[in-house]
């Protein structure tokens, strides 16, 4: 019996380098690594763990790879989930408890991605590349890091960030359900002035938006009202059944000092007692029931404006920046500045002053042009604006923005909010232009509730008659003489804005001023009554 040794086939002797220049790149060529480096990258780029199957641990790279396909599908699923359903999108991000998990992922996949990364490079082995080759793959390689887990990481601290402001400003609890089909909420711009006696709200809107359609409209109560009623289901009934009708002590922006000082007993369970307040106030003004308010700062609402950017406006009419108090007297210093006529962007200071200024004006002057400021700081609140000062917008919510509204049912509003954009803006004010100047002193809710109503709901437009032939239709009557214009003194006219003197210069910042600096108040009151005029810009 006789052995023979094996043979030993020759081609099993060959290094597997030349047969897989990816896997073992030692024996290529100089520009087979380059390429070979190039691909892992994009491969890394595109599908995160497809570099390590073709070319490294094959165990990670299955690991990576299904974590990039759930990743994918995720991102799938949102996507649909936003075209379908934007409602409930929304709510992931503005929900505490789901936004904190996007947010742990997020900030998972940005790890993950950098690892993935990092281990390409050591598969690629730079010090087989050529000097120059190396520079190139190392710089590309930090540049895709920055543009992937960079990118990724950048989102999960914007959404902490717009998380924790939502944690800060509104509230936790039970969803808000629309009545008679509309949202009706109380924004109110607090002033709590070092020279008051605690914080006055001199802005009060309530803003009612249709729940299905987005459809909005912006009721302004003037400061002064008087008589504030209450439903008899308000705790205010108790304190006030007849309502609140003490005369020039109980206009309506005095109410909620008076109840946070005095009645907070009232509503023993409510964060702001004083809000809540105001709430029933403008419920029973209204005749609607107010489900939620939203109080800003006006000390802090410049930061917010700043943070936006500037609000751009289009002002019909000079404003006065009033100068300081005179002691001893209810008049002021001349005017510290003034905002010009014409379209211009504000910054924080000037669209304060542009809200808050009345010297010279009636009351309602200024709630036209708080109406304006809103409705051009929502007409910019457009995702790029909102992304790009996100950090700064969020930062400037959290001190000047106070709010009853669940956090958890943001989703819904922010989606509203997008549909009202597609709507125009319904406007009304209880006072001039829409009642006379004297309303607010002696109001009739009875017609305050049919307007409210009638800018609300309005009647169904009548189809038009059809038109009869010529041969057919009767001799028309003579027409009626027409009968003298009546004097503005319904509820539904307007008072007649001054004129202005005809005689007077070209009206100009000195000008303005030195009238000012005269004491001439007739003539600012006629060159200043058309400064309530304001649209977007």
């Amino acid at each position: 019996m006789s052995f023979s040794s094996p043979k030993v086939s020759r081609t099993s002797n060959k290094p597997p380098v030349l047969t897989n220049p990816v896997r073992y790149p030692e024996a290529a060529s100089a520009p087979m690594r380059s390429k070979r480096a190039w691909m892992l990258l994009a491969l890394t780029l595109v599908v995160p763990g497809s570099a390590q199957i073709v070319a490294g641990n094959r165990r990670l790279g299955r690991l990576a790879l299904r974590c990039t396909l759930v990743a994918w599908a995720l991102v799938i699923a949102a996507v649909v989930l936003a075209l379908l359903n934007r409602e409930a999108f929304l709510n992931l991000f503005t929900s505490p408890l789901t936004s904190l998990a996007v947010v742990v992922l997020l900030a998972a996949a940005a790890v993950g991605w950098a690892v993935m990364f990092l281990n390409t490079l050591a598969i690629i082995r730079p010090a087989l590349l050529a000097p120059g080759m190396r520079g190139l793959v190392g710089g590309a390689l930090v540049v895709l890091m920055v543009l992937t887990s960079g990118s990724l990481g950048y989102g999960a601290y914007l959404l902490n960030t717009g998380r924790n402001a939502i944690g800060s400003i509104f509230a936790s609890g039970p969803d808000m359900k629309p009545v008679d089909g509309r949202y009706n909420f109380l924004v109110m711009g607090g002033d709590a002035g070092a020279e008051r006696i605690g914080r006055r709200p001199d802005s009060i809107i309530v803003v009612s938006v249709d729940a299905k359609t987005g459809q909005a409209a912006t009721i302004s109560i003037p400061r002064n009202l008087q008589n504030a009623q209450f439903s008899p289901d308000s705790p205010l009934w108790k304190a006030y059944p007849k309502g609140y009708n003490c005369g020039d002590n109980c206009i309506i922006n005095f109410l909620y000092t008076d109840v946070t000082e005095d009645h907070k007993d009232l509503y023993p369970h409510a964060a702001d007692p004083g809000a809540e307040a105001m709430m029933d106030a403008a419920g029973g003004i209204l005749g609607l029931q107010v489900q939620g308010y939203v109080l800003v700062d006006m000390a802090g609402f410049a930061k917010l404006v700043d943070a936006l950017g500037g609000v751009k406006i289009n002002a019909g009419g000079w404003v006065p920046m009033t100068g300081a108090d005179i002691p001893g007297t209810t008049s002021h210093e001349p005017p510290i500045g003034w905002i010009h006529p014409g379209v211009q962007k504000l910054n924080g200071n000037q669209a304060l002053w542009y809200a808050r200024s009345r010297q010279w004006v009636l009351e309602y002057s200024r709630s036209q042009r708080q109406q304006c400021i809103q409705q051009a700081m929502l007409a910019q609140m457009d995702p790029a604006t909102v992304l790009t000062k996100f950090n700064a917008i969020a930062d400037a919510g959290t001190k000047v923005i106070e709010s009853d509204l669940p956090a958890q049912q943001l989703g819904s509003f922010v989606s509203l909010a997008l549909k009202a954009k597609s709507h125009d803006l319904k406007r009304l004010t209880i006072g001039p232009p829409d009642f006379p100047v004297e309303f607010s002193t002696y109001p009739d809710f009875g017609v305050v509730h049919k307007r409210v109503q009638a800018l609300l709901n309005p009647p169904a437009a009548t189809p038009a008659a059809p038109k009869k032939s010529a041969g057919s239709s009767p001799a028309k009557a003579p027409a009626a003489p027409a009968a003298p214009a009546a004097p503005a003194t319904t509820a539904d006219q307007a008072p007649a804005a001054p004129a202005t003197p005809s005689d007077t210069p070209a009206v100009t910042q000195q000008y303005l001023q030195q009238l000012a600096i005269n004491g001439d108040d007739e003539m600012l009151t006629a060159l200043l009554a058309n400064n309530g005029t304001c649209s977007p810009g």
